[in-house]
């Protein structure tokens, strides 16, 4: 009953209720320019978080996540370009449906699926996170060890031909989080005489460097992006389009709840799932590609399941199931919230707010998907320069309200070099991420292991969990490895 209130209270606050709101709006803005992943929209927020409640600045990010998820498909459907990756399949036939002039039923079928994909991933959070929780109870430092080392390589092997690199990028993330003072003896590490340096370099600023203005360093160099060639607005599905559509819509929910829970899949794989599916248990396969409803209908409904159902191993465990999650982990430790059962005990309004706040934020994505069109059609006709200058201004005032501290600037322009030279050579973002916000957590634990087994290294094999968890990270690398060979012997065979 207690739970119940809270989540209620959601509902009513006027707080949450202007967070949800403003997170949706701020995410459909970001997810319908191009290159401007929920991600980096999130990311942008990031820094604005700081000083809100808890509960509040969570509900805001995971509002932005859901509400950029819809926006992607916005330019897709009108421009043929994705606003974020997981659009790309909402491409293949929302951009048909445009061409042939019905690009307003393309987006009420965008936002009405989305809106029921993300009650169904509603639906799925709720249900699943705190019994999965409960099991970190039995969880020992060798175990919360093994489990970052799971997580990691995880996240590493789903780069499928860039093991190599995505681990790479996960141990230049632990070599940041290494930085400041020795969590035990608190002796200085890496430094450099700078007392900024002394907490260690907050992750907060390697998200925003790696992801928004690192995009931003590539996008300038990129051609701007085509411009809508009409106005157009949003026509809700009659119930004709409905009895087609429905069972798409069902066929991307249950995908996308899937891909969600498993840790790194994300929106991208659920969506071109969704489709494959769709199509092959369509009445009108010949359609797709040319228009069909049901292509527009799967993917959005698909990413948007993912959108909080890949919430659940984030808040469980700890481990992000896309980068959007990791930013959103990001939030909760940025407040002093560890994700795990304890979570749910000493700070289940946080919890059961978010549960409310989105069931909000979902809610009010039809009423705002459409009054936002025409703000949404104006961003993508204006110039690119303009448009970089002030999310520019936007990233550097956040950064600054941290702490009034213009070095923080300068930390996330070097990560943002950093971020540029990764993308170029092509070495993936999340294990970096991943490995930066986890690097604490596997050197204390670690550490704590070694001190209560007397150095004693085979505590890591004769704690069961463990023991467990770090053999299926062996299976996945091993397994990551045979594909990559077994795809690179039948290409030269082809050859």
């Amino acid at each position: 009953m207690e739970t119940l209130l809270i989540s209620l209270n959601a509902l009513i606050s006027p707080a949450l209720l202007a967070a949800a709101f403003g997170g949706v709006l701020w995410g459909i803005v970001g997810g319908a320019l191009p290159g401007i992943s929920p991600s980096i929209t999130m990311a942008l927020l990031l820094p604005f978080t700081y000083g809100m409640d808890p509960t509040t600045g969570v509900v805001l990010l995971a509002a932005t996540y859901v509400g950029a998820e819809y926006g992607g498909s916005i330019p897709a459907i009108l421009i043929n370009t994705p606003g974020t990756n997981a659009a790309a399949a909402t491409v293949l036939d929302g951009y048909a449906m445009n061409q042939r002039g019905l690009a307003g039923e393309a987006l009420g079928i965008s936002l009405v699926c989305g809106v029921i994909g993300g009650l169904f991933g509603l639906a799925l959070l709720v249900g699943l996170t705190q019994p999965l929780a409960k099991l970190a109870l039995l969880f020992t430092p060798p175990a919360y060890f093994a489990l970052g080392i799971l997580g990691i390589s995880v996240i590493a092997t789903l780069n499928e031909g860039a093991l190599v690199k995505a681990l790479m990028s996960a141990v230049i993330g632990l070599m940041i989080a290494t930085v400041g003072s020795d969590p035990f003896s608190g002796v200085n590490r890496f430094t450099f005489g700078r007392p900024e340096l002394l907490d260690g370099i907050p992750y907060i600023l390697i998200m925003i460097g790696v992801y928004a203005l690192s995009e931003l360093y590539i996008q300038a160099g990129e051609p701007g992006w085509e411009k809508p060639k009409k106005f157009v607005t949003v026509k809700l599905p009659g119930w004709v389009m409905w009895k087609r559509i429905w069972p798409a819509t069902a066929i991307g929910s249950v995908i996308g709840g899937f891909e969600g829970i498993t840790p790194g899949a994300g929106g991208t794989v659920a969506s071109f799932m969704a489709y494959n599916e769709t199509r092959r248990w369509s009445k009108h396969p010949e359609e797709f590609g040319k228009g069909a409803p049901e292509g527009v209908a799967g993917p959005e409904a698909a990413n948007n399941v993912v959108a909080c159902s890949a919430l659940i191993p984030t808040l469980s465990f700890g481990i992000p199931g896309s980068n959007s999650t990791a930013i959103l982990l990001g939030g909760l430790l940025l407040h002093g919230l560890v994700p795990g059962p304890l979570l749910f005990t000493q700070h289940p309004e946080v919890i059961y707010g978010l549960f409310g706040g989105l069931l909000t934020a979902n809610l009010a994505m039809i009423p705002l998907g459409i009054l936002i069109m025409t703000p949404c059609l104006w961003l993508v006709t204006q110039p690119k320069p303009l448009l970089s200058a002030g999310i520019y201004a936007l990233i550097f005032t956040g950064i600054f309200s941290i702490h009034n501290d213009a070095f923080d600037i300068g930390l996330a322009l070097v990560a943002a070099i950093l971020g540029y030279g990764l993308k170029y050579f092509k070495f993936p973002f999340l294990p970096l991420v991943l490995g930066t916000i986890l690097g604490y957590m596997l050197e204390s634990s670690f550490r704590r292991a070694l001190l209560m087994s007397n150095n004693d290294y085979s505590t890591f094999v004769t704690d069961p969990i463990a023991a467990g968890m770090l053999g299926v990270a062996c299976l996945f690398v091993a397994g990551s490895i045979g594909r990559s060979w077994w795809v690179s012997r039948r290409q030269r065979a082809a050859a």
